[in-house]
């Protein structure tokens, strides 16, 4: 079987692969997947020795878990039994597909345990989470709904996603946590000046999303691209108008690096958030095997003192041009306040 290298999430959680894979993208968001294509890039993970895969019960409305389902069910037994399944929950979708808000609930955080819990066919959850801070429910009564579940045995370890310090210190009084999911990337470094220190001194992981910016940053993207339809990128502000021109010459400035050390831009932005800490899982949105396979050679890159200052040099901290969501999603991240 094959192994690559392996972090652990903080000083309670799970050791796992030191790349995860984020299934998101097969069933929402990016428009169109090709199933038996995802499939087969689930079980090339799993080949390749990924053991942490990331989904939401909303992602599809549902979806996205019967995909992976699927997946895992025809996997080879020893490579689905290696697999940690990490779940976020809470977002309200309609039948439209709209967004109505988040529930954080002790027994909304049960109901939906137990969908998922059948959706995925297995009988616990590895890391639970819930997908976005609920304004109006405490994160001491959500997370201790989720340490039951723990205690019943129906979840293995607690996680928190898009929170701040403050709210991050009170979940971690009320019960052990794992990890923090939260976005990350040389264009996205927002959690550096109070949210890592934090996690750092709750010995609390990192999962990171986002570490390419959606593709942006892949070296893959280009300014006359066309969008599908449903693609959440049409909406975001870093891929519009003159904020989408400047954020390549980023890239390009970056592909200049990349180039000398003989790898791809992707690689060298994935890379850039391994090197920021043993603590920091990255979390590859990869839909297709040609992807999957690309982003799994940055954990063959090496990036020394001299690189990361040409990294730093070529993207500082501030210089991406334009939010990471719409101005309405942005107003739900406590990790923003």
């Amino acid at each position: 079987m094959t192994t690559i290298q392996t972090r652990t999430l903080g000083t309670t959680g799970p050791q796992v692969s030191a790349l995860a894979l984020g299934c998101m993208g097969m069933s929402a968001l990016y428009g169109d997947a090709d199933r038996a294509e995802s499939v087969a890039t689930v079980h090339a993970a799993l080949e390749a020795g990924v053991t942490l895969l990331d989904t939401g019960d909303f992602y599809g409305m549902g979806h996205n878990e019967l995909l992976l389902a699927e997946a895992l069910r025809t996997a080879p037994a020893a490579r689905r039994e290696q697999a940690l399944v990490s779940v976020k929950f809470g977002a309200l979708r309609g039948p439209d597909g709209s967004w109505l808000g988040i529930d954080g609930r002790p027994e909304a955080v049960k109901n939906f345990a137990a969908y998922s819990l059948q959706r995925l066919g297995v009988d616990h959850i590895d890391v639970y989470r819930l997908a976005r801070l609920d304004p109006a429910v405490p994160i001491e009564e959500t997370v201790g709904a989720i340490a039951e579940l723990v205690e019943q045995g129906y979840v293995r370890h607690i996680g928190l996603s898009e929170v701040g310090a403050d709210t991050v210190r009170r979940a971690a009084a009320t019960a052990p946590i794992a990890d923090l999911q939260i976005e990350y990337a040389l264009i996205t470094r927002g959690i550096e000046e109070k949210i890592l220190p934090a996690v750092r001194e709750l010995g609390i992981g990192i999962t990171a999303y986002g570490v390419l910016s959606r593709g942006l940053i892949s070296g893959h993207f280009t300014a006359d691209r066309q969008l599908a339809e449903g693609d959440f990128r049409a909406l975001s502000p870093r891929f519009q108008g003159e904020n989408l021109q400047h954020n390549l010459r980023l890239v390009e400035a970056l592909r200049k690096i990349a180039e000398q050390k003989g790898v791809s831009v992707a690689q060298t932005a994935i890379a850039w958030v391994l090197a920021q800490g043993e603590d920091i899982v990255p979390l590859i949105g990869a839909r297709r095997r040609d992807r999957l396979t690309e982003a799994l050679g940055a954990l063959d890159v090496t990036l020394d003192a001299a690189d990361l200052a040409a990294i730093e040099e070529a993207v500082p901290a501030d210089a991406a041009a334009g939010e990471r969501y719409p101005e309405s999603q942005m107003t739900h991240l406590d990790s923003e306040r």
